[in-house]
């Protein structure tokens, strides 16, 4: 998952809140299912899943091993790869319902991790190690918790011989974590939508967020996300001799271009998801930010209001479209004028906006026809946020009440992306589910030394499981 999402909502309803403060606790023995769990777990996080050095296509394969030793036939695991990108594959099951009208179900996850180098990490990171009460490995958390935990509750519910009223489908998927790579989730939404066809996905994203000293603040469902969207800028000049300048530098015309993006503020908006996480996490904190926060889903005008809650830069991207210089390349000689500048500006699109309308938006900010604005990539859907469905919204309640009492549920939206934009570009609602628990600094998610904390593993696996089951019966 591109993050800076779960941890950036719940950051900001750590710090001055009611939240009930609810302990964690350990984790005790493990219980037989627990072990086979663990046993898979760790097979998936010791297989290299890195884009362009492991191979997705093997850890697919390992779990459709272990699927069909618990009875799955052939027919209900299906892999799937292009020749392009052998090791990039996943794989596809199905636990068929007994309804002929109910549509089926999607636990969509990616086994794809980002890159981790031995020498700057304190443990190997291609081996799941636990030490004080927590895991250790890259993946870990982001995002082969959920891949096992989805294999793992088909795998169970296999055994049990449970009947779903509800086709159950899985999509494990690589290339989530590198936006150049093959896509899995993008080339099932487009190529094989029928193989993942689904009133509804369960997907990454969501979470709970600890204070970092044993207690559990928050849960999150993330509904919905922005799309991510690189735009390339480009400035061209004859050049020439650096020792007679003139006035026509494609540096400098750059510059002013980047300039006047960064001081550019899109519009503020509101879509169902965001008014109602700033209303209810508004409530729940005791501070001005608080008060802001709810007074903006009363009037989204309220230029005090707004004042107060764009210092904190997580709230100020959750209202709006946001784009940033990131990269920068120019010049080719010491001693001569410029003739080319590229720069690359990272935008993420509040849902509902298109590519074309943000870089026009760009164009007219920018004022300067001689910078040209190209897509990166011109093939991602528009961003469409799924419902606050309540036959989805009102059992992840139920069941985190039980397994994480007294810990408020809040509904999110992401700022940064998962393969979710794909499925809900095809028309698939999907819906990151509350899950483990994560601490203030973010577990090493993307850097060294990725942790999750033992107990947070195998509450999230059972909540999951009764999710599952729960959303499948009915």
């Amino acid at each position: 998952m591109k993050k800076a999402v779960l941890g950036a909502v719940a950051a900001s309803l750590i710090s001055t809140s009611a939240l009930a403060q609810v302990a964690t606790g350990t984790q005790g023995p493990l219980r037989p299912d627990q072990q086979k769990f663990f046993d898979l777990y760790k097979e998936l996080v010791e297989t290299n899943t890195v884009v362009g050095v492991g191979s997705c296509t093997q850890a697919a394969a390992q779990i459709a091993t272990r699927m069909k030793a618990a009875g799955f036939t052939d027919e209900q695991l299906i892999p799937f790869s292009v020749a392009e990108h052998p090791d990039d594959g996943g794989l596809v099951a199905v636990l068929p319902g007994t309804s002929t009208t109910l549509k089926p179900m999607l636990l969509l996850a990616h086994i794809d991790v980002v890159a981790a180098k031995r020498e700057d990490w304190v443990r190997d990171p291609f081996k799941l190690v636990e030490e004080n009460g927590y895991y250790y490995a890259r993946g870990i958390l982001d995002d082969k918790f959920q891949a096992a935990t989805w294999a793992d509750t088909l795998i169970r519910l296999k055994q049990a011989g449970y009947q779903p009223k509800r086709t159950i489908k899985m999509a494990l998927t690589c290339g989530e974590e590198t936006d150049t790579a093959f896509n899995g989730a993008e080339y099932l939404s487009s190529e094989k939508r029928d193989l993942i066809d689904a009133a509804f996905a369960l997907n990454e994203g969501g979470g709970g967020r600890t204070d970092g000293k044993g207690h559990l603040l928050v849960q999150t469902i993330q509904v919905g996300e922005k799309v991510y969207q690189d735009f390339k800028l480009t400035a061209t000049n004859p050049g020439g001799h650096s020792s007679a300048p003139v006035p026509e530098n494609a540096i400098y015309d750059m510059s002013r271009a980047l300039d006047k993006i960064s001081a550019h503020e899109f519009p503020a908006e509101f879509n169902d998801t965001t008014r109602v996480f700033f209303a209810k996490a508004g409530a729940l904190r005791l501070d001005e930010t608080g008060k802001a926060m709810v007074a903006l889903t009363k009037d989204l005008n309220d230029s005090a209001a707004m004042a107060v809650v764009n210092k904190d830069k997580s709230l100020h991207s959750m209202l709006r479209t946001t784009c940033v210089a990131t990269m920068i390349d120019g010049g080719h000689a010491l001693n001569a004028l410029p003739q080319r500048v590229e720069a690359n500006v990272n935008c993420r699109m509040f849902p509902g906006h298109t590519r074309e309308e943000i870089r026009d938006q760009l164009a007219q900010v920018i004022g300067d026809p001689k910078i040209t604005i190209e897509y990166r990539r011109a093939d991602k859907p528009v961003a469409k946020s799924p419902p606050l469905d309540p036959a989805l919204i009102g059992p992840m309640e139920k069941l985190a009440a039980k397994y994480y009492p007294g810990v408020p549920v809040v509904p999110s939206m992401s700022t940064g992306a998962t393969d979710g934009v794909y499925t809900g570009g095809a028309g698939i609602p999907t819906y990151g589910v509350p899950s483990v628990w994560g601490d203030p600094d973010g577990n090493g998610t993307h850097g060294l030394n990725e942790r999750v904390e033992v107990k947070a593993v195998y509450t999230a696996r059972d909540y999951l499981f009764d999710l599952v089951k729960e959303l499948s019966s009915k």
